[in-house]
């Protein structure tokens, strides 16, 4: 009899992350969210015309900690969607798969150093 790897003693492949990746898109996108309202509320009831206004919400270190970990879920966010993309359409090569994620690694960190550099020079 040929061993089909069916039932309860098959073998199980793949990355075993799918749960865990669709929490996680839906957390951070509620976190988006919730800073957009934030950022709403502020816009539509205040005087947010001029420089001086938006630099002056924004020097509130309560502020500049949800605008950073709205960032971090950002790009969170764009990791876990761009590794699904790299794993479902790069076939021709592991190799190549494994350049465009550390591209894209590297590059999230990259943006969550600049966004930290700018949020906290205001």
């Amino acid at each position: 009899m040929a061993n089909n790897h069916i039932g309860p003693k098959r073998l199980v492949v793949g990355a075993h992350y799918g749960m865990r990746d669709w929490l996680a898109q839906r957390i951070t996108a509620v976190v988006m969210a919730l800073y957009t309202v934030i950022l709403l509320l502020a816009f539509l009831t205040g005087n947010t015309s001029s420089y001086e206004t938006w630099a002056g919400l924004f020097s509130n270190q309560w502020f500049k900690i949800a605008t950073f970990v709205t960032f971090l879920s950002l790009f969170y966010h764009a990791w876990v969607g761009m590794r699904d993309v790299w794993m479902d359409y790069v076939t021709v090569s592991v190799g190549l798969r494994l350049v465009f994620q550390v591209a894209t690694i590297l590059w999230l960190i990259g943006c969550a150093g600049w966004a930290a550099q700018i949020i906290w020079r205001m």
